[in-house]
């Protein structure tokens, strides 16, 4: 997309623009008559910071073509090397400096002056020109022709129809800031889990014993750098892990997935008080060993032990962060780790340099116990969120939208009437009277269940329908939304056929079963009534990419080699032999920006 923009930038300026790129046409031909062979030769000189683009260069939007005034038998163009063109965000192959090519036929008349028609495109670091067609006179001499390959040459054809490449765009900076606020959030409210709050008088009596200010906060320095290390070190392997469509298959893959949710259901009845999560004691009684012999190195070490043996209660946190992360950017992973780490050492800097605060913390009691039982519901609807995502992934249709959100119901009005003291359970006792945060806390998470009613009937229900299962039905009962829409599945063959039988252009929606993005653009954009009615005069098409059948992985191969991109969602206007008229990259919360995209 970037390419097509530019390209039509540069024509309002293709006037005033000199032309980077000078032709020169010679000929030599046998005789100058019928069926005389010929050999035409083009060279290109090219200003420095411009290319031009190879015959073969598979955008063809900007791939050079010669159009011979005789019967062509074969083009040769210089070899070379296909590399990332920058501009177009795509690999293209392209000459610089110079470019020579070779055009072998047959006279079909006896001529005396000639014409041949050069269809180029040059381009800087900057911007495309638009793709021109200009016609030069050939300069023939009769003699004897060459007929053999030029060293360092090679027969050109031209690449499949693929008449412009829609480039996904990057990640919106203002997303990956989001993305790294919340992380930060996320380490600052893990502070307050039973498995931390309580050991921060503990940790910062260690740094005080150490003698001076100076050398207490270096000392606390060192133990955050600890935290950082161990949890950024969990993105590192992750991101280590990932190629191109690994990040749609790990986040879709129904394995992965039932890992997730049995973590999480360990972690939840953990939290719940049925068992105690604890990691060997001798690895940590080692760990601590080491960090008694202070300095440094103990200093990092007991940073490296707390990390441990507050992952029973991080955990939680942590998986939520790295499920997040890889659908996003390859090193979102260690950003993420990064910024959650960063905001769990954060309190423990601050302490450690003005400790007299410690003093005005709230102490751990009964109040953490709460913290504790409502994260276990809360984690507990995250798991069906991945028990979701196999679901969808396999089809199986048995965690539909009604009982998914009958789920949620119950479970955030569990922890709502826990809150409120209708539910007994460990950290409330009968006979306490309820305050005024739990009070209002409890209400929350009450309205919010009630809140999902609406959804279990088709309405909508804004941004959360990222996280549930689609809609099949409208309120009303019938057929609504995205699924109203008369969509193929798997089938791009078939969709053509159509397109080409009625004389229409065909909506390719590169889509996944487990894709957030996808299912908010399918609940919230496509069922807007002016969206749907541009929709209405394409064929449309659905092509998932994350699913185990056969059919995802030929509609990964089909996203990678036509458009060199593994994100979804993504989306392709085609015309009816299937070439490329424009792409949109990614979500968009902006209708009128899709909607020009659909009728431009």
């Amino acid at each position: 997309m970037r390419l097509f923009w530019s390209i039509l930038f540069a024509g309002a300026l293709w006037a005033q623009t000199p032309n980077p790129v000078r032709w020169t046409v010679t000929a030599v031909a046998a005789k100058a008559e019928a069926g005389a062979p010929i050999r035409l030769k083009l060279a290109a000189a090219i200003e420095p910071g411009w290319h031009l683009y190879s015959i073969t260069s598979p955008v063809t939007a900007t791939a050079t073509k010669i159009t011979a005034p005789f019967a062509v038998s074969r083009t040769l163009q210089q070899k070379v090397e296909s590399k990332f063109d920058a501009v177009a965000g795509a690999t293209t192959e392209s000459y610089e400096t110079a470019a020579v090519f070779y055009v072998d036929g047959v006279l079909q008349e006896a001529v005396k002056d000639l014409e041949v028609v050069i269809r180029s495109s040059a381009c800087n670091d900057r911007i495309c020109l638009p793709p021109k067609k200009r016609t030069f006179p050939i300069l023939m001499t009769v003699g004897a022709v060459d007929t053999a390959v030029p060293e360092g040459f090679a027969e050109a054809k031209a690449a499949a129809a693929v008449a412009l490449v829609a480039v996904p765009a990057p990640a919106k900076k203002e997303d990956l800031s989001t993305f790294l606020l919340v992380a930060f959030g996320l380490g600052l409210a893990a502070v307050f889990t039973p498995c931390v709050f309580p050991m921060i008088p503990f940790t910062l009596s260690y740094f005080i014993g150490q003698g001076d200010k100076k050398g207490s906060l270096s000392q606390a320095i060192v133990f955050c750098l600890g935290i950082v290390v161990l949890f950024t070190g969990m993105g590192v392997i992750l991101s280590a892990v990932l190629g191109p469509f690994a990040v749609v298959q790990l986040s879709a893959n129904p394995w992965v997935n039932l890992t997730i949710s049995a973590v999480f259901f360990a972690f939840a009845l953990s939290m719940l008080g049925a068992f105690e999560i604890m990691l060997p004691s001798s690895l940590l009684t080692k760990l601590n060993q080491a960090s008694e012999g202070g300095g440094y190195v103990g200093a990092l070490l007991m940073g490296l032990t707390f990390s441990l043996t507050s992952f029973a209660c991080v955990g939680p946190f942590v998986g939520t962060l790295l499920a997040a992360s890889v659908q996003g950017d390859k090193l979102q992973p260690v950003l993420g780790m990064t910024a959650f780490s960063s905001g769990l050492a954060t309190p423990f800097f601050i302490l450690a340099l003005f400790p007299s605060y410690l003093k005005k913390l709230p102490r751990s009691g009964v109040w953490m116990m709460r913290v504790k039982v409502v994260m276990a519901f809360l984690i507990l609807a995250a798991m069906l969120k991945y028990l979701s995502n196999v679901d969808s992934v396999l089809q199986l249709n048995l965690l539909t939208r009604e009982r998914f959100l009958a789920g949620w119901m119950i479970l955030f009005a569990a922890a709502a009437a826990y809150l409120l003291g209708w539910l007994r359970l460990e950290g409330i006792k009968a006979e306490q009277d309820v305050t005024i945060p739990r009070l209002l806390l409890g209400l929350f998470l009450l309205a919010f269940s009630l809140s999902l009613w609406p959804g279990m009937s088709g309405a909508s229900l804004g941004d959360l329908d990222a996280y549930v299962p689609l809609a099949t039905k409208s309120v009303g009962g019938g057929a609504g939304g995205y699924s109203a829409l008369p969509w193929k599945k798997n089938d791009l063959a078939g969709a053509l056929a159509q397109a080409k039988a009625e004389g229409k252009q065909v909506f390719v929606n590169f889509t996944g079963y487990a894709c957030t993005n996808c299912h908010w653009m399918k609940a919230n954009m496509f069922p807007r009534a002016e969206i749907a009615a541009a929709l209405g005069k394409y064929i449309l098409v659905e092509l998932y990419t994350d699913g185990t059948d056969a059919a995802s992985e030929q509609n990964q191969k089909v996203q990678e080699s036509r458009f060199a991109t593994a994100a979804i969602p993504f989306y392709v206007i085609l015309d009816a032999d299937g070439k490329t008229v424009r792409g949109f990259p990614g979500l968009t919360k902006d209708a009128q920006e899709f909607l020009k995209f659909l009728v431009l």
